[in-house]
């Protein structure tokens, strides 16, 4: 999931909270006792013999503060020889850390990643062991082959200068682009009609996965916002329903989080898609719109600051087109699926804000609509005022 970087310049009664990216809690797990008690798991679960010993680990700066993650290298006898592994270990983080979503799956996860892998030509990491055991680590976790590649910078986000899809050229951003947007198609090619995929649907009321999705994203709010309700995201939830749309495709593997932040690139070609908290079952629009929204999350946070952005960038009108080529279908209007990428991103960033409060790293604001950065691009988009910039 994406982080917050600082406050937006917005205009008359907007005071969003600042916060400082660069020093924001990711883990609260003590790194090298986290990796000996990987060795020691490594050890049990590896043939005996095996030897396994981890020469390196490393709490990566990266994008999001979803599931906890540790870069370990390591080494163990296979074949009458030494070979070495570099390695991920994603770990669900503990429940007393404030954590961004109220629930995490590891293992919905692995099974979604590997079920991606085997049935499509979506770049996932292999994976190779799911623990659900929390004596472990105290929490499960997963261990998947480390990728090699460069991920487009939350902090500072790509849209400001000095990072390498920035200073790309704009044909290489279009590469880029292309090439995530092809990554997404494929992920949808995974439908409930060819797989099963009821471990990923919502029990909750509602005559379509659409309307089933909102209705979890709507309790998820309910947790977050607890007894401090926003005005704001209730109107906003309110304006989803009561405008569902009717032109969206059939419902297909939804992975999310889908965005270019959760990618890995080389050669401007994706090379491993990341990140599974929030799969669902959904229409492709649903993915679309996290696609298109996230990018103008991080190009209108920029242009308020008074940097150009890239506003040439993850346009929704080339977003889909590209998109109609790549998977034959042609998508529905995107404007109400932008708009609820923005109201989920919303619930985001006021957990985000809400534990960045709770480690001391930001204060507490007077009004508790000020946690969401993007308050006026929320208000624009209910008001229709939003839509007049954006190239649909």
């Amino acid at each position: 999931m994406t982080s917050g970087t600082s406050s937006e310049s917005a205009p008359s009664s907007d005071h969003p909270m600042e916060m400082d990216a660069e020093h924001i809690t990711r883990s609260t797990r003590d790194r090298l006792e986290t990796a000996d008690k990987l060795q020691r798991w490594l050890a049990r679960e590896l043939p005996t013999g095996s030897n396994p010993v981890i020469t390196e680990a490393v709490s990566p700066e990266s994008n999001g503060m979803s599931s906890e993650t540790l870069l370990i290298t390591a080494s163990w006898s296979e074949s009458h020889a030494r070979s070495e592994h570099r390695l991920v270990a994603r770990m669900e983080p503990p429940g007393d850390a404030w954590p961004v979503f109220t629930n995490y799956d590891l293992g919905k996860q692995f099974r979604v990643m590997r079920l991606v892998r085997e049935h499509t030509a979506v770049p996932i990491p292999e994976t190779h062991w799911y623990e659900p055991d929390p004596r472990v680590l105290g929490s499960p976790f997963l261990v998947m082959d480390r990728i090699e590649g460069l991920v487009p910078p939350d902090v500072l986000p790509y849209t400001f200068a000095d990072n390498w899809v920035f200073d790309a050229s704009e044909a290489d951003r279009r590469t880029l682009q292309d090439s995530a947007i092809r990554a997404l198609a494929g992920v949808h090619a995974i439908t409930p009609d060819a797989y099963d995929l009821k471990f990923l649907e919502h029990d909750l009321p509602g005559e379509t996965s659409l309307e089933r999705s909102v209705h979890h994203w709507r309790q998820y709010h309910d947790t977050v916002v607890g007894d401090e309700p926003s005005p704001l995201l209730a109107e906003c939830f309110d304006w989803l329903i009561d405008n569902l749309p009717t032109d969206v495709h059939g419902d297909a593997l939804s992975w999310g989080d889908a965005r270019i932040g959760n990618m890995m690139f080389r050669d401007l070609e994706v090379v491993a898609v990341l990140d599974w908290e929030m799969v669902e079952v959904a229409p492709p629009e649903v993915d679309v719109g996290w696609l298109c929204y996230l990018h103008l999350f991080f190009h209108d946070l920029t242009v308020q600051l008074g940097a150009p952005g890239l506003p040439h960038m993850l346009r929704p009108v080339d977003v889909r087109r590209t998109y109609a080529d790549a998977s034959s279908r042609s998508l529905g209007d995107l404007r109400w699926h932008i708009a609820d990428a923005a109201i989920r991103h919303a619930l985001n960033v006021r957990r985000v804000a809400e534990r960045s409060i709770f480690f001391g790293e930001a204060p507490e604001p007077d009004d508790i609509d000020d946690l969401i950065m993007h308050r006026s691009t929320l208000r624009g988009m209910l008001d229709g005022s939003y839509w007049s910039d954006v190239a649909l």
